[in-house]
């Protein structure tokens, strides 16, 4: 089974599993979460690969819920024409066959919904591993939740909700993004238009986001850096513990903007911003604007370009209709023109 989480992360993925799960015995998921772990680090992923296929059409409309609840193994899901969803599964095991039979890939198709979930047999160590690949209706709305795999979606226009504990989360053209999390994982995104709130979040790894259009963000990493550009935002949370926070595209008149990083820099690229009132503090570190600032405290003027001496500053550009919070304890805070 390809397990790539640590003991350490086993407790989270246990929790995870148990909150996802709505519907399936979270006692039965617990249980082959913990054979995974016990059987992954005592090396019994050896020998020859067995696979066995799984495939299905279920009738669900263009605009249903399509959720799908893994353990071990990738996810992929993709928009296509028709009311149909497609389900491709393969799963694998190492030497010993007969363990296939006893994971069971599960489909609950009810009206204008299909369930998709992977059952393993209780208190019995099984090495089993499901891969999907998954094809719904462009406007269908989607749920993932994996536990140990990559979760990938392309061009679904519903509601996309998708986490992972181990693995990497890719949305690409899914304008209604509300939740992509990872614990250990990178978590990249593009394509979103929406009126409502988008959290993205990740544990160890990166975030990275462009194309992007939305009420609210919220970004979270705690080792790893947040990157999103080509943005327009109403509201921005945006933390990391260990990495830099960088900002691009345009801000609104009334909006807030708040970015907190403990160990890296601060960048804020905008693209003709009306004005705003700027709150900066760094501990170890320098405040730069390309824009004219009206502050207090001592400032050397160069070229047009502010140099700010002080490490903590209160401004403003504009007409100050923006409210821009911008913190980090160990890095630099920037402030350009694009």
């Amino acid at each position: 089974m390809r397990l790539r989480f640590s003991f350490v992360l086993a407790g989270v993925a246990l929790g995870a599993v148990s909150a996802a799960a709505q519907g399936p015995d979270p006692r039965e998921l617990r249980d082959a979460v913990r054979h995974a772990v016990t059987r992954a680090y005592q090396g019994r992923d050896t020998g020859q690969e067995q696979t066995d296929r799984f495939s299905g059409k279920y009738r669900i409309g263009r605009d249903g819920r399509v959720s799908i609840q893994n353990i071990s193994g990738d996810i992929t899901v993709t928009a296509g024409s028709g009311d149909e969803v497609s389900v491709e599964a393969v799963k694998r095991a190492r030497r010993d066959r007969s363990q296939l039979d006893q994971v069971r890939v599960e489909v609950d198709n009810a009206a204008g919904r299909v369930d998709i979930r992977t059952s393993y047999p209780r208190l019995n160590n099984v090495n089993v591993s499901v891969d999907y690949t998954v094809t719904v209706p462009t406007g269908v709305s989607v749920e993932l939740h994996s536990v140990s795999g990559s979760v990938k979606v392309s061009g679904v226009r519903g509601v996309v909700r998708a986490e992972t504990v181990s693995g990497n989360v890719t949305l690409t053209d899914t304008p209604k993004l509300e939740v992509a999390k990872s614990v250990s994982g990178d978590v990249s995104f593009s394509g979103v238009s929406t009126d409502t709130d988008v959290s993205i979040a990740s544990v160890s790894g990166s975030v990275r986001g462009r194309s992007v259009k939305a009420h609210g963000l919220e970004f979270n990493s705690v080792s790893g850096d947040v990157v999103i550009s080509d943005v327009t935002c109403d509201r921005l949370g945006a933390k990391s513990v260990s990495g830099a926070i960088e900002y691009s595209g345009s801000i609104t008149r009334a909006g807030r903007y708040d970015m907190n990083s403990h160990s890296g820099s601060v960048r804020l690229t905008l693209t003709n911003p009306p004005g705003f009132e700027v709150t900066a503090n760094t501990f170890s570190g320098s405040i730069r604007s390309d824009f004219p600032l009206t502050i207090g405290g001592d400032s050397d003027r160069r070229g047009g370009r502010p140099e700010i001496t002080s490490r903590s500053i209160r401004a403003t550009f504009g007409d100050g209709s923006a409210t821009l919070t911008l913190r980090t304890f160990s890095g630099n805070i920037v402030i350009e023109k694009r």
